[in-house]
């Protein structure tokens, strides 16, 4: 055995490791019998069971339970001010999207809310989604801006995202979707909004890294696909990645704009088509299901999920949490859903939530999966199977959360 331990090193034994390893053949990447080394933040050795000198280490015996990576939620607008709950009331109540629009309602009650709150404020109300999230196993999570569409209001979402990323153990990649609708002072003007995002906000905030990537809501009630393709442009020049909410409620050809920029991810994507699928292979770009909006908005248009198979590109699976079309801040209640609803298999769903939402981040070199070199972010399951985290609803079977190579929850 080459690999020698180090007095700091933590061996993690008795545990049944879902690697979700990519190229293993075995479903989930599962490893059994073995020992997996953790030292600082990083996974260093996965060895076969009882094969080390433990003298000087420290040991946790996992007592046969299942590891997994942490969750990845790599789609979420999570920061934000007030909720639509009385909106959606309105609805369940027969009253139409139009007329609660022209009370005042929609996206543009969330930015009046947003932009109300300062700082700290707006770091309170997000830190119950945020902790909620990660009692559940969430390790990463992604959250996006545009619900502030002006400089200072977009800057303050995403100081709130970093704070929230300074003061509790996960890890945040923030999102600049200050291209998410025209706001208010810009009605009819929306060529010169995104001159403004393009010119301005989009630079300064870049300069002061709060972001990691650009999205645009490239749609007919958002912007368009030239507009679209002008903001990826600015961004290219930059040297942002990019990513788009695109084909959720007709066929644009935004996914095969994104695709034409090496974009990471295309998010909601129930009206893409082959074309689109063709371009996303070729870009190595995720395809992010969204079940929660799905299920929230009651809609009938499945994404074309045996086109993706079959062609082989990535599909990650996220909560999109937000207060208009999905208030759901658990990733496992999502996990659900995707199966119910979109039918992914079980371990399709695992991918999803690990390896291939860490690709729809530009992290799948560090993160999603159990391997050495990789971060040592994991979770310990009172469970044997992976499904069972996907089957039972409103259990809390998380056992112990490990984040950067630390224990952050244990439930005994």
């Amino acid at each position: 055995m080459s690999f020698k331990t180090l007095a700091q090193d933590v061996i993690w034994q008795n545990g049944r490791i879902a690697t979700m390893d990519q190229q293993s053949d075995i479903a989930y990447g599962l490893l059994e019998n073995v020992d997996m080394v953790t030292r600082g933040n990083l996974i260093v050795a996965i060895v076969p069971a009882g094969s080390l000198n433990t003298t000087d280490c420290h040991v946790v015996d996992l007592a046969g339970r299942l590891v997994t990576p942490g969750l990845i939620d790599c789609h979420t607008h999570l920061v934000f001010g007030g909720n639509r709950a009385a909106e959606w009331e309105q609805r369940m109540n027969g009253v139409s999207y139009e007329t609660i629009s022209q009370q005042g309602g929609g996206i543009n009650s969330t930015v009046r809310a947003t932009r109300s709150l300062d700082e700290e404020q707006l770091f309170q109300v997000s830190q119950p989604r945020l902790e909620a999230l990660i009692r559940e196993g969430v390790t990463t999570i992604e959250m996006k801006s545009g619900y502030g569409l002006d400089f200072v209001s977009e800057q303050k979402q995403l100081l709130v995202a970093k704070k929230l990323a300074d003061s509790y153990p996960v890890s945040v990649s923030s999102t600049l979707l200050s291209a998410h609708t025209v706001p208010p002072e810009y009605k009819d003007k929306a060529d010169e909004y995104i001159d403004l995002i393009c010119n301005e906000i989009m630079p300064a905030l870049w300069q002061q890294g709060l972001f990691e990537a650009v999205d645009v809501f490239c749609e007919s009630v958002g912007f368009s696909l030239e507009q679209s393709h002008k903001l990826f442009a600015a961004a290219q020049k930059l040297g942002i990645p990019v990513k788009g909410h695109v084909e959720q409620l007709s066929n644009l050809g935004g996914s095969e704009l994104v695709a034409s920029f090496k974009g990471l991810s295309v998010d909601h994507i129930e009206y893409l088509d082959l074309n689109g699928i063709r371009a996303l292979k070729e870009s190595g770009t995720v395809a992010v299901l969204l079940p929660g909006a799905f299920y929230f908005l009651r809609e009938t248009k499945l994404p074309p999920i045996e086109l993706l198979r079959e062609h082989k590109v990535p599909m990650a699976v996220s909560t999109d949490f937000n207060p208009g079309t999905s208030p759901f801040a658990s990733l496992r209640m999502i996990m659900n859903m995707a199966a119910v609803l979109f039918r992914l298999t079980p371990e399709e769903i695992w991918a999803g939530v690990t390896c291939h939402a860490a690709k729809a981040l530009g992290r799948e070199d560090t993160h999603g999966q159990l391997k050495v070199g990789y971060q040592a972010d994991f979770v310990v399951w009172n469970a044997i199977d992976p499904v069972e985290m996907i089957y039972e609803q409103g259990s809390q079977p998380l056992y112990m959360r490990v984040y950067q190579g630390n224990i952050s929850h244990h439930n005994v």
